[in-house]
């Protein structure tokens, strides 16, 4: 009993002098760490307002805010550990070795999210644009830190790694193409009418954009017709529908109005001795 009665007062003994020591650091360990969520609530709301004014896209703001409030965070808590009395310099030193394994295991990870962080604060192109990139070209459906995944016009989907994007010649046409149609016509077709029929057609079709206004004129003189350039403006999702539409439009016009769009043709003539024999 006496044994029993020892260890039990010897136990008490040592936690209190441990409660003594270590108690007050402990405390103000935690009012650190209460402080630190605090901290890092605080940071998180605040970034999420500055970032809400770069029109970034929502999957993206929520990750960057969250990324700064557990940087908050573990600040505060190496704070608390120092507090504690805490060896920190063979800590870090480990991370670091852990880190740098790390990073040469993911770099190309790691290169897209550098890369996808240089396209959503540099912003060469949007949601919603058409762009031709790394060989691929398609309309943005949305942008990640990893890759950007553009809508095709055969509505599929392709995924392109940031890392490709960052780099490359970009072509970003906007919301708006200029398509292209080529007419041909006869050599003596009164030609300000047939450009003016073309006018008629396109301010008649609602998918030819006003502004910027279209731009229609003879480019080529070929072997049997006058080739003229059709280039109206159309929104991107409406360009393989109003090429269509407007070619349509303009046989139809032509037909009612009697210009001729001329077969091609070609004149063989034979000479030699064969020739002159007959």
């Amino acid at each position: 009993m006496n044994e029993q009665a020892a260890t039990i007062s010897h136990a008490r003994d040592t936690l209190l002098e441990l409660a003594m020591r270590f108690g007050p650091r402990l405390l103000t360990a935690i009012v650190i760490l209460a402080a630190g969520v605090a901290a890092s609530r605080w940071v998180s709301r605040w970034l999420g307002h500055v970032l809400s004014r770069r029109e970034l896209e929502p999957p993206v703001r929520l990750l960057l805010t969250r990324v700064a409030a557990a940087a908050c965070l573990v600040l505060f808590v190496i704070m608390s550990l120092q507090n504690l009395g805490v060896e920190l310099l063979p800590l870090i030193a480990g991370l670091g070795v852990v880190g740098a394994g790390l990073a040469l295991a993911t770099q190309g990870v790691l290169g897209n999210v550098m890369a996808g962080l240089s396209i959503i604060f540099s912003k060469p192109f949007r949601v919603g644009e058409y762009i031709a990139i790394a060989g691929v070209e398609g309309t943005v459906q949305s942008i990640t830190l990893f890759s950007t995944t553009l809508t095709h016009v055969d509505r599929s989907r392709v995924v392109v790694p940031n890392r490709k994007i960052v780099g490359e010649i970009l072509h970003n046409y906007g919301h708006i193409r200029q398509l292209e149609v080529s007419v041909g016509v006869a050599y003596d077709t009164d030609l300000p009418r047939a450009l003016g029929l073309i006018e008629e057609v396109l301010q008649a079709s609602a998918r030819v954009l006003k502004d910027p206004a279209a731009v229609v004129q003879p480019v080529q003189l070929g072997d049997s017709s006058v080739g003229i350039a059709v280039r109206p403006w159309v929104l991107v999702e409406d360009l393989t529908a109003a090429s269509g539409e407007i070619t349509a439009a303009v046989l139809a016009a032509f037909n009612a109005r009697g210009v001729v769009i001329p077969v091609p043709q070609r004149e063989v003539r034979i000479v030699g001795e064969r020739a002159a024999a007959r």
